[in-house]
């Protein structure tokens, strides 16, 4: 089938679970997309190696279009970078520091470790990232849509009495870290894919294609949801469309599932 978009759901550092993702899917050609919806660094042990293999490796390995988005986490650390924010590096639970030593070459961290007051004066400003990789973060797309769904990291805003469509976002940050449950539960428009906010802790899928299993993908009415915990203990998801066949890296050998059909 020609034409296929496959989204990517939030990757965390987890390049192992990356490569083994895309080993699994088909044979792609240059009529495929493949987009992945932010994400790209923090708490897994090589946040250095997914940047590197996602912008080095990866477009000489396939045909298809790729599209890469801006998540909260990349957005996090060019704040960071341009005027501070402590408020981020700080909680383990952000794993910012398992990101930098990921470029700087130290181990890395345990559970709830914090980072030496060196680490800290490097970690402040972001120093410890290279030119090249600041500049890819800045020019990571805020959302992306083809005619299969419109892919964005967080989700879409309420105004007035309808959703905006995110071409009509002016706080553009919205698209990065909203979680708003009504956007789950009340959107109703063209599909939207997201990332972000992890499946497991959404409502039950009312009106969708998944509710037996709540670490899956979140499928709901117009929105399907792919961050399945990757980088915190759960796995990496593939959404294949239209087809809606879904692969992900929680049992390698599990043969991909199609949902709703």
């Amino acid at each position: 089938m020609a034409g296929r978009t496959f989204a990517v759901g939030d990757i965390h550092g987890e390049l192992v679970q990356l490569e083994r993702l895309l080993d699994g899917l088909p044979p792609l050609d240059s009529e495929d997309t493949l987009v992945f919806l932010g994400d790209y660094l923090d708490r897994g042990p090589n946040s250095a190696g997914v940047v590197h293999f996602l912008r080095f490796t990866l477009p000489g390995r396939t045909a298809a279009k790729l599209v890469f988005l801006r998540g909260n986490h990349e957005d996090a650390w060019l704040r960071v970078c341009d005027v501070g924010w402590p408020g981020f590096l700080f909680p383990p639970r952000n794993g910012c520091l398992a990101a930098m030593r990921s470029w700087t070459g130290g181990r890395q961290p345990k559970p709830k470790e914090h980072p030496t007051p060196e680490e800290w004066a490097r970690m402040e400003d972001g120093d410890f990232f290279p030119d090249d990789v600041i500049i890819w973060m800045r020019d990571l797309l805020w959302w992306y849509e083809d005619e299969h769904a419109i892919y964005v990291h967080a989700g879409l805003p309420f105004q007035g009495d309808r959703w905006l469509h995110p071409s009509e976002v002016v706080d553009r940050q919205y698209l990065l870290w909203q979680r708003s449950l009504a956007f789950f539960t009340d959107y109703r428009g063209k599909l939207v894919v997201v990332g972000h906010t992890t499946t497991g802790t959404l409502p039950p899928e009312l009106d969708g294609l998944t509710p037996e299993d709540p670490l899956d993908v979140w499928m709901g009415a117009a929105v399907y949801a792919l961050d399945t915990g990757c980088g915190k203990g759960g796995f990496l998801t593939c959404l294949e469309l239209p087809s809606r066949v879904i692969r992900e890296t929680r049992d390698a050998e599990k043969t991909p599932h199609r949902v709703g059909q």
